[in-house]
């Protein structure tokens, strides 16, 4: 069988086409990444050499391929509690500050994004559950998107390894979880809590209808984005939140850095950075 190859030019070409289909920009330096997956779609496909697999991927009306492309090229990793301390900050600071203005009454929103295998959405819903005494008093909704619908399945699922729940705190872990052969697997109750979609950050047409969201967590993902693509991320973000709205980033990344779109809040626990304006 032919030898499958992927010259200079031809990642340069991918490097370009999958940067503006999804915000993601491969650094040479993940050259052995990138081409070893390459290969591997353009041999599941039946291709015989790049040219004719990048073909495929620019003109299939579907998508389904870049979809499965997405799939196989975008990082997931992550566990339960991971920076535990915006958890703190959300339950014991962001929510009493938010809902001291939310004079309506309408649910709380919360969006995730990245979502990956959906450990961070579910450890906020243990956290509100768990530590905000405030939690019978209010609707809360959190939606938790992702790129990638394989790892969406997963999310929903929820059934994890040793290693994703190994800061899981002991009493959470077998209140909220039961062992089974395949992993340790959430609760109906807790997996319900949560709400999964499929959502590409560059499109406009996908995050046209996430509005009216009063926190949103985007930690670690803008680290892949290049300026360009960061600011428009940050654009995003400010159209999708209230007035008022807060978003956590991990704690490697600054939204001062992006945008000065928000003011910086300076909370006991984090930093975060707010929409401006208070809701009506």
């Amino acid at each position: 069988m032919r030898k499958i190859t992927i010259s200079d030019d031809d990642f340069l070409k991918f490097q370009e086409f999958f940067y503006r289909k999804t915000g993601i920009q491969f650094e040479t330096s993940k050259r052995y990444f990138v081409d070893k997956r390459l290969v591997e779609r353009i041999e599941a496909t039946e291709n015989d050499s790049f040219r004719g697999y990048f073909t495929m991927l620019r003109f299939q009306s579907s998508g389904n391929e870049l979809q499965a492309l997405v799939n196989l090229m975008t990082i997931n990793e992550t566990y339960f509690f991971r920076e535990e301390y915006q958890f703190h900050c959300l339950v014991n600071s962001i929510l009493p500050d938010l809902v001291a203005r939310k004079k309506d009454k309408s649910p709380i929103r919360i969006w995730v994004i990245p979502s990956s295998s959906g450990e961070e959405a579910y450890s906020i819903a243990m956290c509100l559950v768990e530590r905000w005494p405030d939690i019978n008093d209010w609707d809360v909704e959190i939606i938790s998107s992702d790129i990638d619908t394989k790892i969406l399945n997963q999310a929903r699922a929820g059934v994890y390894s040793e290693r994703s729940v190994k800061h899981v705190p002991r009493n959470y872990l077998q209140k909220y979880f039961r062992e089974t052969p395949a992993g340790f697997q959430l609760n109906d109750d807790l997996r319900s809590a949560v709400e999964f979609t499929r959502v590409n950050l560059m499109e406009a047409a996908d995050v046209r209808s996430y509005r009216n969201f009063d926190v949103i967590f985007c930690r670690n993902l803008l680290i892949y984005f290049d300026d360009i693509s960061r600011k428009q991320a940050a654009e995003t973000f400010y159209d999708a939140l209230h007035p008022g709205g807060f978003i956590c980033l991990g704690h490697s990344e600054s939204m001062s850095r992006i945008s000065s779109l928000y003011k910086i809040r300076k909370f006991p626990e984090a930093i975060v950075y707010q929409k401006p304006g208070d809701r009506k």
